[in-house]
Order: structure tokens, then sequence, then C-alpha cells
């Protein structure tokens, strides 16, 4: 029987993630998808966080991904961090799918930013000023010849739980609300998030995370910054 194991990434694997986000994102208009340079530059900024950055390692070769990075949500006296240049996307141009069927996973876009923050003990940066830590979810790969099998849903959740492991609250993404709903995640505008995509309605989702103490910490709100590479996709 073919082993899945589900593991973060490590130095060794850049190569292979690369690959299947070339796989799973492929156009015909671009020799490199976006979504690999978002990775690449994320990989080297402040929002990285490498526990989180999860692998579906199948019969021994990497052929899954999701990615959670560092997101900042700030009221709106407190937005002072460089948001995405140009317009908000539109339906069409947003990274709502592609990288695997939505049977399977879909491409998810978040943001990343943590500049400034202090870290805790459970590894979530305090809160600064008028701005809350949270996470977001994307992007989201399988690679073709091993989509429609279990492997998308897999590497999200494995990734949403070490999330949760963190003591991590929130996490947003952008993508299929019938695939996504399976995670809990539900209208991010509902619960008071706003970014560039909130115009786009169910896409824009959002999720709570169970606290791992007896605590129910107040739900963040407000709107969701996110860094220049994202800008990009």
């Amino acid at each position: 029987m073919t082993t899945l194991r589900l593991r973060p990434e490590d130095p060794a694997d850049t190569g292979a993630i690369r690959r299947v986000l070339a796989a799973a994102f492929a156009r015909p208009d671009v020799a490199t998808p976006p979504e690999v340079r978002l990775v690449e530059e994320l990989r080297g900024g402040d929002a990285w966080l490498p526990e989180l950055a999860m692998v579906a390692e199948y019969g021994g070769e990497i052929v899954g991904y999701a990615l959670l990075t560092r997101v900042t949500v700030c009221s709106a006296a407190a937005s002072v961090t460089a948001r995405p240049g140009g317009s908000a996307p539109t339906a069409g141009s947003a990274p709502a799918g592609g990288g695997v069927p939505a049977g399977d996973g879909a491409l998810t876009a978040g943001s990343a930013l943590a500049g400034g923050s202090t870290r805790t003990g459970g590894g979530v940066p305090a809160r600064v000023g008028g701005s809350v830590p949270a996470l977001a979810l994307g992007p989201v790969a399988v690679a073709p010849h091993r989509q429609r099998i279990g492997l998308g849903t897999a590497v999200v959740q494995a990734a949403l739980d070490a999330a949760t492991e963190l003591d991590e609250r929130l996490v947003v993404v952008l993508g299929d609300p019938a695939y996504y709903r399976r995670f809990g995640f539900s209208r991010a505008d509902r619960m008071g998030l706003t970014s560039p995509w909130s115009g786009l309605g169910e896409p824009w989702q959002a999720l709570l995370l169970p606290p791992t103490d007896s605590g129910e910490p107040p739900t963040p709100h407000g709107e969701v910054l996110f860094p220049p590479p994202w800008s990009k996709v």
C-alpha cells in the first residue's frame, strides 16, 4: 500500500515544491506561474512560518503542498502598513482556483505580514498596537497526476492542525466555498474581516481555530493587510 506522509517542508524540498506548483498552476501564457514566485518570495520574508509550510509525500514523492503564512488584521486606525498595489482583483483574475480540482483542493489566496511583532511562548506574535496576528492559507496545490484522491484535503487539514497546535486563532482564505466549507470556513465579511477580495463575497472566507486552552479569545476583526508579493499574483 502506498504511504502518505504529511510534514513541514525542509530545505531539500524546494525543488520538488516548485515543480508541484508549476504543474498545478500551469498556463499557456506564462512560462512560470506567479504562484511559484509567490511562494519563493514569501519563503524569504518575515511572514514565513516553516512549521506551517506543509507537504504531502505520497509513495516517497512530494505531490501536494499547503502554505500558511502570517497575516495581520488591523483596525482602520492602525492600518499604516503597505497594501498590495493596484485595484482589487475581479472574480476572473483573483487566484481562486486552478491548483487542484475542487474535489481535491483549490488555490487559496491570502497574505502574510509580521513586521515588528514579538513572539510569545506559543509561537504566535503578540498583539502590536491595533493589529492582531492571524494566518492566510495559500497557495494549495496537488500535482496533476495525483489529483482527486484526497491529497489536497489531507495536506490542508494537516496545516490547520499544526496551526492549532501553535495556538493560532484565525485563518483566512480565498477559494471555492463548497470545498473549504468542509474545514469549517465561512464568509469572512460576516466576521468583520475586509481585504482587496472582500467584494468577491463568498470566496473570501475565514476560519476560527479551536483554542487549545479553556479561554475563548475575542474574534479578530478589521482589515487584512497583505505584503507586496501578493500583489503580483
